[in-house]
C-alpha cells in the first residue's frame, strides 16, 4: 500500500486499556473509553494496521483504588493472567505497536501474558505507555527482555489526562517508526 508517499508495511497494535476509573489529574474519574485504546485508535488511523485489545478472563475490580492493589499484587508475583483471547502468531507483521498504561512502572502483566506466547524474530517493536507522571517507567526494558530477536523502535508516553488531545503527536510518532 502507498499512503503519503511511503510503503507501508503490515502493523499490529496490541494494547490494554482500562475503562472506568481512572487516576486523571488528580483525581479519580470514570471514563467512557481507556486513554490507551483512544491513543492505539490514533496509531491505526496514522499508519494503518490491526487492532488487538488485551482482555483479562478475570476483570480487575471497578474501584480504581482495589484495581491498583491487584496490579501490584500480580507484578510482585509474576503473576500472567488468563486472557480471554491471544494472538497465536505474528506472521504477516512487520511492527509492532506494544500500548498500554503505565501500572507499578511498566505494563499490566495482562499484557506480558501475551508477549510472552509470541515469536518475535525479525519484528520492530514500539512502546506507547499512557500515564499520569511516570512516563514510560521501565516498559522498553521490559520489552527488550521478553521480545528476544526484534528490533526497537523509539517509545512514546501520552500523559492519559492528554490522551484525546495527543492526536497529532502519536500520528507523528508512529509515522517515524514504520
Amino acid at each position: 500500500m502507498l499512503k503519503g508517499g511511503f510503503i507501508m508495511a503490515n502493523n499490529l497494535i496490541i494494547n490494554y486499556s482500562r475503562k472506568g476509573e481512572n487516576y486523571v489529574n488528580g483525581s479519580i474519574k470514570s471514563l467512557d473509553k481507556g486513554n490507551t485504546e483512544i491513543c492505539a485508535e490514533f496509531i491505526k488511523t496514522a499508519v494503518g494496521g490491526n487492532l488487538f485489545e488485551i482482555e483479562t478472563v478475570k476483570e480487575y475490580a471497578d474501584d480504581y483504588y482495589e484495581c491498583i492493589e491487584e496490579a501490584k499484587a500480580e507484578l510482585n508475583s509474576g503473576a500472567r493472567p488468563e486472557l480471554k483471547n491471544y494472538i497465536e502468531g505474528l506472521d504477516g507483521y512487520d511492527n509492532v505497536f506494544v500500548c498500554g498504561p503505565c501500572w507499578w512502572g511498566t505494563y499490566p502483566c495482562a499484557v506480558f501474558t501475551q508477549l510472552e506466547r509470541l515469536d518475535w524474530s525479525g519484528k520492530k517493536v514500539m512502546a506507547l505507555m499512557t500515564h499520569e507522571g511516570s512516563g514510560l517507567g521501565s516498559c522498553e526494558s521490559d520489552l527488550k527482555k521478553m521480545c528476544t530477536g526484534a528490533t526497537f523502535g523509539k517509545g512514546l508516553a501520552v500523559q492519559g489526562a492528554d490522551a484525546g488531545k495527543s492526536e497529532a503527536k502519536v500520528a507523528e510518532w508512529a509515522k517515524g517508526q514504520v
